[in-house]
């Protein structure tokens, strides 16, 4: 009953996202919302000072249009969707919007505060925390007062064990986690965006499995901003998505996992996100051990194969194939269930 609601949902993300572009990058221009290069990064990296960044917004309309033209198509090709026996997965889906948007705004205070500040700073390392933690707290509160959460979590192809209370206390943490770790993976043109392409075709294809049409509409909706968005973002990049776009996109991630009541298949489908952050934390550590001595050249670890001689279309079709990996492994996980 899904196939015309998520043929919709696909079709009208990627359009808009991709329209939005026409309109959306030349007046980022006008406002002069241009984004300022660290200066501890690749230091051919200032010639991208100035593009627009905030960019986002595109994929971010463009999912949401699609989700809900996809979603009223569903509930008039098959009313049944909101009786009582669909509730938890309605709960999961808007739950899980709720999620990407909320993220989605922490990231477009933090880029507005960079715009205005004209320098790579926006919110301060406590007050970013301190947001996701409110936002994951949300999250967690209503999947658990509407029924949407389960304790019992699959460990992919161990088995499944029941965490009682720590599930929410490991969930807070998984979810800034994982959130942070997508933030870090935007680093180079069109990175983030097929990356995250294809961990939402992963999803799709989980979602179809397990027979979770909710989810599946969202993961179709964040596919299809993703294309959209990659038209514009792809190297040389005409507009960066910015934290606005990145946050969204992690929390739309956790918001597919836990949509089907699987969060640990993030760490598989996700694994080039968990890569970039766990090679930012090793190279902390050795750093502070060793007293100044570095592990990678730079990190997150994209940074690394740049400066190793790797061109960004390069990195990103080597990533993306990683990418496809751990989402053929979640595939395997769920079909040995």
């Amino acid at each position: 009953m899904e196939r015309t609601a998520i043929l919709l949902t696909a079709t009208v993300s990627l359009g808009v996202s991709g329209v939005l572009g026409f309109w959306l990058i030349p007046w980022l221009k006008r406002l002069k919302y241009g984004q300022t290069i660290n200066e501890i990064g690749p230091r051919w990296h200032k010639s991208k000072e100035g593009t627009p960044t905030m960019g986002g917004l595109m994929f971010i309309i463009g999912a949401v249009a699609g989700l809900a033209v996809g979603y009223i198509s569903l509930i008039l090709e098959a009313p049944q969707f909101l009786s009582a026996q669909y509730f938890i997965e309605n709960v999961r889906l808007f739950a899980g919007v709720g999620c990407a948007l909320g993220f989605g705004l922490i990231g477009f205070v933090d880029d507005y505060l960079k715009v205005v500040h004209t320098r790579n700073l926006g919110l301060t390392a406590k007050g970013k925390i301190f947001l996701q933690v409110f936002v994951a707290a949300a999250y967690l509160f209503v999947m658990y007062r509407f029924g949407g959460s389960d304790t019992n979590v699959m460990i992919p192809f161990i088995g499944t064990f029941d965490f009682g209370i720590w599930y929410y206390v490991l969930s807070m943490l998984f979810i800034i986690f994982m959130v942070n770790a997508v933030n870090l993976t935007d680093g180079i043109d069109g990175l983030a965006t097929t990356v995250t392409f294809f961990v939402s075709v992963g999803f799709i294809i989980l979602s179809t499995l397990l027979g979770y049409i909710g989810t599946g509409l969202l993961s179709t909706a964040v596919a299809g901003g993703c294309v959209g968005f990659v038209i514009w973002n792809f190297h040389p990049a005409k507009v960066f998505m910015g934290d606005t776009g990145s946050m969204f996109l992690g929390g739309a991630v956790i918001a597919m996992a836990y949509g089907i009541s699987m969060p640990t298949l993030a760490i598989l489908s996700g694994i080039v996100y968990v890569l970039e952050a766990v090679s930012v934390m090793i190279q902390v550590t050795y750093f502070k051990l060793t007293h100044g001595k570095r592990l990678f050249k730079m990190t997150p670890i994209h940074h690394h194969f740049e400066l190793s001689g790797f061109s960004e279309v390069k990195i990103v079709v080597t990533f993306s194939a990683v990418a496809i990996l751990g989402c053929a492994l979640s595939v395997l996980a769920v079909l040995n269930l």
